[in-house]
């Protein structure tokens, strides 16, 4: 199918640095403990007139640095800085002494700077232009994340924000792996940020029926795949890998955390907001990805599922999922404790299965007490050590769009 991937991508992409900023923890090893050990982050708001379920980012670092404050940047691009730094560092990379102009940045955005649009709005409405902030246009535009990454670390190759919804940070890793192959970059930081929990994108989803209402049990209101789920919990924070080319990897002396090998990518092409009942162009995406990896679909050791707790988009995943992959890897989904990060949940993710493959573990399902209907998968519900050498992580956006990536040890 066009689009979908199949040519093999040789030997893909080094992850060589992880960082991570979310719910779960403000770094990735804290992100990675919270996760590891299935504790949900999912509590109780009401704000604005809104009743709601929703898992939030620790406090930022008191000190961002002068220039990053000067810049104003909306809390989405605050979320990917604290990531990115991460990661930079985990490669072992200093941006003072590197070649910006063969340093390439990719942003997964679902929303953009949408609480800087908001704020900056009711500015607007209620004391008129004249008090607007003169940053308010630059911190609402979608591609303010990778703007800011650039100027922060300076990043002169390609900046690009990519949005394909809940997509959008698997998107932005398999954008950052064309950039490589081409030899457009010989390093991408690539990722996604997410900062929306907003009236607008809280009541939208809302009215959608997307949002879970379990208020009388908060923690477990995201239940990816169960009997009782009942919809998905918005989540913000950040996800940033360093990619390199294997040789250029080796030539620094470092070995890379894992490799990201193949990238599948489609559309339904059927509704704005459901998925295609079938699941055909899921399972293009993952047929894509593995056809790419030089792997076939026995070979998948670990399944990081987009699995976003709403009824009838796990039913489709799950049904792609058995159908694929008839050997019954383990099919976990983080969301159960990080919450739905939106455009930053595909990189998030991947993050975390490649800690997945680092340290031979497989991170259970928060809230999975008995499958659904029609779900007929192995879903862990506490860590499990295996042998881990391929897993595949899914991503779903509204709109259609469809993404694997597959992720193989070093």
């Amino acid at each position: 199918m066009p689009g979908a991937g199949g040519r093999a991508r040789g030997p893909g992409a080094a992850v060589t640095g992880v960082g991570l900023f979310t719910p779960a923890g403000a770094d990735a090893a804290t992100t990675w403990e919270t996760v590891r050990a299935g504790k949900a982050t999912a509590v109780l708001e009401e704000r604005d007139g809104l009743r709601y379920l929703a898992c939030r980012a620790p406090g930022l670092p008191g000190d961002l640095g002068r220039g990053v404050t000067a810049r104003r940047p909306d809390r989405s691009a605050l979320l990917a800085l604290v990531a990115a730094r991460e990661a930079l560092a985990d490669a072992g990379l200093d941006p003072a002494g590197w070649d910006g102009a063969r340093v390439g940045v990719v942003a997964g955005i679902g929303a953009g700077g949408v609480l800087t649009f908001e704020a900056q709005r009711e500015v607007l409405r209620a004391d008129g232009p004249g008090d607007m902030s003169p940053f308010a246009v630059p911190g609402a535009l979608p591609n303010s994340v990778a703007g800011q990454l650039a100027v922060e670390f300076g990043i002169r190759g390609p900046s690009t924000a990519v949005t394909t919804a809940c997509a959008a940070g698997a998107t932005a890793l398999g954008v950052a792996l064309d950039l490589l192959a081409l030899g457009r970059c010989d390093v991408v930081l690539a990722g996604g940020a997410e900062a929306s929990l907003s009236p607008f994108y809280v009541a939208g989803f809302d009215r959608l029926g997307a949002l879970s209402r379990r208020f009388h049990d908060p923690a477990g209101g995201l239940r990816p795949f169960d009997r009782d789920r009942d919809g998905f919990v918005m989540a913000e924070g950040a996800g940033f890998l360093v990619l390199e080319r294997p040789a250029d990897a080796a030539a620094r002396g470092v070995r890379p955390r894992a490799l990201i090998t193949g990238y599948g990518a489609t559309s339904d092409a059927h509704h704005v907001v459901a998925p295609r009942p079938d699941g055909s162009g899921l399972t293009a995406a993952v047929r894509g990805a593995l056809a790419e990896a030089g792997a076939a679909p026995g070979d998948v050791d670990l399944v990081n599922a987009h699995g976003t707790g709403t009824p009838r988009g796990d039913a489709v995943e799950a049904a792609v999922l058995a159908a694929l992959l008839p050997h019954r890897p383990p099919v976990t989904s983080t969301k159960g404790v990080t919450g739905h990060l939106l455009g930053a949940a595909g990189a998030v993710e991947a993050a975390l299965t490649v800690l997945s493959l680092a340290e031979g573990v497989v991170p259970p399902t928060a809230n999975f007490a008995e499958p659904g209907e029609g779900v007929d998968l192995d879903v862990p519900t506490t860590a499990r050590g295996a042998r881990l050498r391929l897993a595949v992580s899914t991503s779903v956006g509204f709109g259609g769009h469809n993404a694997a990536l597959v992720i193989a040890a070093p």
